[in-house]
């Protein structure tokens, strides 16, 4: 009996149905997401390709990290002393422009007066530190951060002016138009729910309290361009947390150091030749071989500058906002990886540029045009003085995203939109490095 039962078991089982209405894994249709497998396949052939272009490069080039080179590049009698003057000097600036508010507070001076004088002090916050390193020739990558730190100056000065102003307007005619005074506390989650949010021990301040040199060197030294009467507060210094920043900051800096003495200069030093023979090809070739090496650096400088060092600055002033970026690598869109790129410079964009132009009749494209040939401006301003020589490859290079961001808004969406956006990373900059690199070489060399 129990032989007859499996015999019978055996005959079902042979002929009972193995096919059913299935797609593909790879077809849309199939409903199939998880390629985890292939992702891991794909993060394998990138380190060990990249592991390959190391070992050549050792191979070819032996070892040129030398830390001692770049401490004596940066350190060097006498270049860096102008720059640290033009730090120095920036006080005036700082200073004039918290008289020029203390005056209108008091209506010492009218509102046009007190723009004109912002106007007057702004453009010279820009002016007067290019013009001393044009002249007496810094060097470059000193300038480069002093202008950097001005540039900054001069967005932190505009937003502050435009503050009061707003506050002024306010308090003198509050029917006409209302304006925000104060800031409404962020949630904690902002702050990944590690501190408490706060004011600190005295009660909110209104204008004209906060026209004080504390509370103006306390914003020109907040990791944020947009002035506000009231920032959001932590209550304490998390020392956990500013050790493991500071432990990044120094650590990457070596990293990044070692990678383009390593790395980038002999690429960099390579590519001269073709690029004065105007050989095409092989231009080509030292732009794909350069995008790899460039790409990463780029990416380890985002997260030292971004998280580890805007992170420390905030964390000593215990400054409540920690949002300087948001999640670009996702960005599908050109327009998308600005905005969430570097936060603090969108949201003054935004605040003081783009939002008043929308209120001056603009259209939206012509409001973000204009936000775009700005940051150009400024791209070609760190770049070009420094440099001393005005090629406008780096304006070129940020005005022409905005054909491209319309080209992929318009045909390219979802993953393939963030893939033209990653593409523009990796090749656009090489590019740009290389020309510079050539114009530099020929005009000094």
């Amino acid at each position: 009996m129990y032989n007859f039962l499996e015999n019978i078991l055996h005959y079902l089982l042979f002929f009972s149905s193995v096919h059913t209405l299935t797609d593909s894994l790879f077809s849309t249709s199939s409903g199939f997401t998880n390629y985890r497998g292939l992702l891991n396949l794909c993060i394998v052939l990138l380190v060990l390709s990249n592991a390959r272009v190391a070992l050549e490069n050792l191979l070819k080039y032996g070892i040129l990290i030398d830390p001692f080179v770049i401490l004596g590049y940066v350190f060097r009698e006498p270049y860096h002393w102008p720059c640290i003057a033009l730090l120095l000097a920036s006080n005036v600036f700082i200073n004039v422009c918290y008289f020029i508010e203390l005056a209108l507070s008091s209506r010492a001076i009218s509102e046009r007066l007190g723009v004109l004088l912002h106007v007057v002090n702004c453009g010279a916050t820009l002016i007067f530190p290019a013009g001393v390193i044009l002249v007496v020739h810094p060097l470059p990558f000193l300038s480069s951060l002093t202008l950097g730190y001005y540039t900054s100056l001069f967005l932190k000065m505009i937003s502050y002016a435009c503050v009061n102003r707003w506050c002024r307007e306010k308090a003198y005619a509050p029917k006409r138009r209302k304006t925000l005074s104060g800031v409404q506390a962020p949630s904690a989650s902002q702050l990944n729910g590690t501190a408490e949010i706060a004011y600190g021990d005295s009660p909110l301040q209104h204008y004209p309290e906060n026209l004080t040199l504390k509370d103006l060197y306390y914003f020109i030294c907040c990791p944020t361009l947009c002035y506000e009467l009231n920032f959001p507060r932590t209550t304490r210094i998390r020392k956990r947390f500013l050790v493991k920043r500071v432990v990044e900051m120094l650590f990457m800096m070596q990293i990044i150091a070692a990678l383009v003495q390593q790395w980038m200069i002999p690429t960099v030093q390579n590519s001269l030749e073709p690029f004065m023979n105007s050989n095409f090809s092989v231009m080509i070739t030292r732009i794909f071989k350069l995008a790899i090496p460039n790409h990463f650096i780029w990416l380890l400088f985002f997260y030292w500058f971004f998280h580890s060092c805007l992170n420390v600055v905030a964390e000593l002033l215990k400054f409540g906002d920690r949002e300087f970026y948001k999640d670009w690598w996702n960005a599908e869109t050109v327009q998308a990886f600005w905005q969430t790129w570097n936060v603090p410079v969108h949201r003054w964009g935004k605040r003081h540029l783009y939002v008043p132009m929308l209120k001056w009749g603009f259209t939206k494209f012509q409001a973000s045009v204009t936000v775009f040939l700005v940051s150009a401006f400024f791209h070609e301003y760190l770049v070009s003085v420094p440099l001393r020589m005005f090629k406008l490859w780096s304006f070129m290079g940020m005005a022409g995203q905005i054909p491209f961001a319309m080209l992929v808004a318009r045909f390219l969406h979802g993953k393939y939109g963030n893939m033209a956006v990653w593409l523009s990373l990796i090749l656009g900059q090489p590019a740009a490095i290389l020309m510079y690199v050539h114009d530099y070489y020929v005009l000094n060399r």
